[in-house]
């Protein structure tokens, strides 16, 4: 941040500026990253049994709010600058700073996502993606720069300038959109997707049918809750098992999960499409083959309602 302000002072350049007031945004958006990474790994307690990590998504809320207010500060003064310009100097020497503050947070902004993905941190990630963003800015920045230096077209600074404050604009949207819908508990229809495919995939004769499925997500931990059908004369350690399956396949083969399984008696319009080949139950022969899908599944009714 230093390094890019003091290339603007150096240069009076409109297009520097733009770099140097997301920098600002850098520093106290990571600033309370840092806190929020540092709360989201608390335990669970009393106040907070699903634990700390919806902190997370007002962490990345601040970040994109920050970064608009920065992308709209930039478009105004860009735009009275086309209608009033100034002059601008030391282009060369302001490029060399700012591309080495762009390769310094392009490095950095790979490595927080890789983290971010492996932690897994939606904080970390995000903030890897803004430095990132950052890194592309910068790059586009020393072009610009070089550019004007060459053509001597003043007016290019200001119009460049409102260009990238779009683009941060438009980056400072995704990030709150991306809070905003895990603070609403939006699906997850990537998690669902895979989850719901792996069932399909591993499906067991007594899994009958789920529904009421629902997924919810505290910063990095899931929550899955849903209704499974078994057949209604099993005892209770046999349906246990069944939910253990069940929870140990999506931990294994899809993420770390938690989930609260409610488990539904089948009833005799489930026969049609039940795979129990040995049922003593039976009322009627199988008929149907229902593959399980996510309209099905969040439908809070068994199969045949």
């Amino acid at each position: 941040m230093l390094a890019k302000f003091a290339a603007y002072f150096l240069t009076s350049s409109n297009f520097v500026l733009t770099d140097a007031a997301e920098s600002i945004t850098n520093v106290l958006a990571s600033s309370f990253a840092f806190f929020s990474i540092y709360l989201a790994a608390q335990p669970r307690d009393e106040n907070h049994p699903y634990g700390h990590g919806k902190v997370e998504f007002f962490s990345v809320f601040i970040e994109g709010g920050l970064i608009g207010l920065a992308g709209i500060v930039i478009l105004f003064k860009s735009t009275y600058n086309i209608f009033f310009p100034h002059p601008i100097k030391d282009l060369i020497t302001g490029s060399i700073i700012i591309a080495a503050t762009g390769l310094v947070n392009g490095v950095l902004g790979y490595y927080m996502i890789r983290r971010g993905k492996s932690i897994p941190s939606m904080t970390v990630e995000a903030d890897g993606r803004h430095l990132l963003t950052d890194m592309m800015t910068s790059a586009a920045l020393v072009v610009g720069l070089l550019l004007i230096h060459f053509t001597q077209i003043l007016w290019l600074d200001s119009a460049l300038s409102i260009a990238v404050a779009l683009y941060i604009l438009y980056s400072s949207y995704k990030l709150v959109r991306k809070s905003v819908s895990g603070l609403m508990d939006e699906t997850d229809f990537d998690i669902v997707t895979k989850v719901i495919a792996v069932l399909n995939e591993k499906r067991r004769d007594p899994w009958i049918d789920i529904h009421n499925f629902r997924a919810q997500k505290y910063g990095n931990d899931l929550h899955i809750d849903c209704h499974l059908t078994l057949p209604n004369y099993l005892d209770l350690i046999q349906v246990h098992d069944e939910v253990k399956r069940v929870d140990e396949l999506i931990n294994k083969q899809v993420t770390k999960t938690e989930l609260f399984i409610h488990t539904d008696p089948c009833v005799p319009q489930c026969c049609h499409y039940c795979r129990m080949k040995d049922c003593p139950i039976r009322s009627e022969a199988k008929t149907e083959d229902i593959t399980w899908t996510l309209e099905k599944v969040i439908r809070n009714k068994k199969h045949f309602e």
